[in-house]
């Protein structure tokens, strides 16, 4: 291609070519003598001073992606409320372990969905699961003592008190 561009056969002109644009030079930050460079600085900034790098602020071409923010994070009081209660529901063969169990899952459970309504984290269903799991483990803890105690209390060679 020449340079001017030659016109078409038809006698239309080809649009100009784009005008060169400089390279961007910074210009270092200068702050005045009488201010203390180790002071705050305001915000913005004073007009005819320019900032070095203007990433992030609002309106300047090279500022960050603005992408959508992500979920909340789980409660881990909700997900160690679950965990308990599904111990407890193993530690039901041992003595009054799933029955303690049990009451420790319940109770961090319910304290999970406490914080969860107070800072809007996920894990609700996994508090109410943890609570849920816990309470029955406890009645079902509960029931097989009293049926222990009965069977005992049956017993004719235990004698009597």
């Amino acid at each position: 291609m020449t340079y001017p561009p030659t016109p078409a056969p038809d006698g239309s002109q080809p649009p100009p070519p784009d005008p060169l644009i400089p390279a961007y030079q910074p210009q270092p930050y200068q702050t005045p003598a009488t201010q203390d460079p180790y002071a705050p600085a305001p915000y913005g900034h004073p007009a005819g001073q320019q900032v070095p790098y203007d990433y992030g602020y609002a309106g300047s071409p090279y500022g960050y992606a603005q992408y959508p923010p992500g979920p909340p994070p789980t409660d881990g009081l909700a997900i160690g409320s679950l965990v308990v209660s599904c111990v407890s529901f193993v530690g039901l063969c041992g003595f009054w372990i799933g029955g303690i169990l049990g009451v420790v899952g319940a109770v961090l459970g319910h304290v999970a969905r406490r914080r969860i309504r107070r800072t809007g984290a996920n894990g609700g269903s996994l508090a109410l699961a943890g609570i849920i799991v816990g309470w029955v483990v406890t009645g079902i803890a509960v029931l097989g003592g009293v049926v222990l105690v009965a069977l005992i209390a049956s017993d004719p060679s235990s004698g009597n008190f």
